[in-house]
């Protein structure tokens, strides 16, 4: 099963959800270093394996990345505590705990730990990593952000997130790429309200969870293996609307988000950063649609033997998830009234 569970990852998932609720509500920031640091200690057990050696190396990584970003803060946060008097050192005293915020989330320029670590990890740990993981580092930066810092972190994020996603042929470092990408819309999004963030948020989850679920049941890791499987073409289709949406294209639930940020955006007069991010959105589309056309084109009729059967619950469930991705627009005339 997707959510293979025993009493442990079960302990584990309770304490890395509730880690996350500590950070998030603490009113010190020695709160919330705590939880970071519960955060990083429940997740490694998840993603360790003893039977795969990725697995293993990815969460020895995880742990060296994130314990420098932790220590990082913490001595961030004990500096800006002795110089609390002396407003000339605010600036560099909150690059720097935004620095290691950033670090642990994977945004640019610290992010070459998390596609080397994805490609570790299955699809539902990829999943965590990709959202759950996310959510405090996020929250904690919107308490106290330099802006011109953010904006351009935001900018790099976006070109790297486009760029290096090109030359991948892993879907795990392709989704990576994709995530880094979506984090400078987030970041957008937490500049100008925590709400819009959440949705924002929500959103991104929804279609990423999908994607995993995707992926998961094919037991696809690369993009080759999309063009000598003969899938059933009801799920091709699937794939297809699917990854639209996660490039943010116009009747698909996945622009609406961002549709509303580029409108808060344009209030807030940040025009060339919006031009930037839908510049960057057109290249994720490029290597979204290589993935669909070389899925949908190729279809080796001799490999019949590689079919994959399907429960007819499960292309149901695909189908309806899809559903809601296409009505997109529909959905957002109801907001728009």
């Amino acid at each position: 099963m997707f959510f293979n569970l025993n009493s442990n990852k079960m302990f584990f998932f309770f304490i890395l959800f509730f880690s996350t609720m500590i950070s998030i509500s603490s009113n010190s920031w020695f709160g919330c270093w705590i939880g970071l640091e519960i955060n990083l200690l429940s997740f490694i057990p998840l993603i360790s394996n003893p039977n795969n050696l990725l697995a293993s190396e990815a969460s020895l990584k995880y742990f060296i990345t994130q314990s420098i970003a932790s220590i990082n803060f913490l001595f961030s946060i004990l500096f800006k505590m002795f110089l609390m008097k002396n407003f000339e050192m605010n600036n560099i005293i909150s690059i720097m705990i935004n620095s290691s915020l950033l670090m642990k989330m994977g945004s640019t320029p610290f992010h070459f730990w998390f596609p080397n670590i994805v490609e570790g990890l299955s699809w539902l740990n990829n999943f965590i990593l990709m959202t759950w993981q996310k959510i405090t580092p996020i929250i904690l930066l919107s308490y106290y952000f330099n802006k011109n810092f953010l904006i351009f972190i935001i900018i790099m994020n976006a070109i790297v997130g486009a760029i290096g996603g090109l030359n991948q042929t892993s879907l795990r470092k392709l989704m990576a790429f994709s995530s880094i990408n979506n984090l400078s819309w987030m970041l957008s999004s937490i500049m100008i309200s925590e709400n819009l963030w959440m949705f924002y948020f929500f959103m991104y989850s929804f279609m990423i969870s999908i994607m995993c679920f995707l992926f998961y049941m094919m037991n696809m890791f690369f993009i080759n293996q999309l063009f000598f499987m003969n899938i059933n073409y009801l799920i091709k289709l699937s794939l297809m609307i699917n990854f639209l949406s996660l490039g943010g294209l116009p009747p698909f639930i996945g622009f609406f988000p961002k549709w509303i940020i580029i409108n808060f955006l344009i209030n807030n007069n940040f025009y060339i950063l919006i031009f930037i991010l839908i510049m960057m959105s057109l290249i994720m589309l490029f290597f979204y649609i290589r993935i669909i056309y070389s899925s949908f084109m190729f279809n080796y009729l001799k490999l019949k033997w590689i079919k994959i059967n399907f429960k007819n619950k499960m292309i149901y469930f695909i189908n309806m998830l899809s559903f809601i991705s296409i009505s997109g627009m529909i959905i957002s005339t109801f907001f728009f009234l």
